[in-house]
């Protein structure tokens, strides 16, 4: 963004910015985030020998797509928009004409949608379980044969059970 100040400017002493606040709201098939913050420059002026801070409220909007939705719902969502990373300075140049502040923000947001949804589940009317044998499940047994060694009995009353 360029910002330009009532002086020319000599160099930049500081860039700073401040005061963020967003909203968002859902248009179609988009979340629109506006919002606005403050870029505070202070600067030096007439040949280094006056400063001077500048600030200027910049405003803002972000239309962030969505980019998976079942079918229209019936529009009760909620838009939570948190801030990550606040509006921040990267960089503050003067122009090459000589006039302008040329300054980068950087910003991060994160979206999302909550709502209902509905759920599809298979029923499979048939009881299918998988069956396993008493010697299979021996998982303690090692691989050198040192595990725990099992006594099979025979008789009347074989089960463990």
């Amino acid at each position: 963004m360029s910002l330009k100040p009532p002086n020319n400017p000599s160099s930049i002493l500081g860039c700073w910015v401040i005061n963020h606040t967003h909203q968002a709201k859902k248009v179609g098939q988009y979340i629109e985030v506006t919002g606005k913050f403050d870029v505070n420059v202070w600067y030096s002026h007439h040949d280094h020998s006056k400063t001077s801070v500048f600030s200027e409220s910049v405003p803002y909007k972000d239309r962030i797509r969505l980019s998976y939705r079942d079918e229209q719902t019936s529009g009760q969502e909620e838009i939570l928009v948190s801030v990550v990373q606040h509006p921040n300075c990267t960089e503050a140049l003067i122009s090459d004409c000589g006039e302008k502040f040329v300054i980068k923000v950087e910003r991060e947001l994160v979206a999302e949608v909550v709502g209902e949804t509905k759920v599809c589940i298979t029923v499979h009317p048939h009881q299918f379980e998988e069956e396993w044998s008493f010697k299979d499940e021996s998982s303690s047994d090692q691989v050198d044969g040192s595990g725990p060694k099992f006594e099979e009995r025979k008789g009347k009353d074989s089960n463990p059970f």
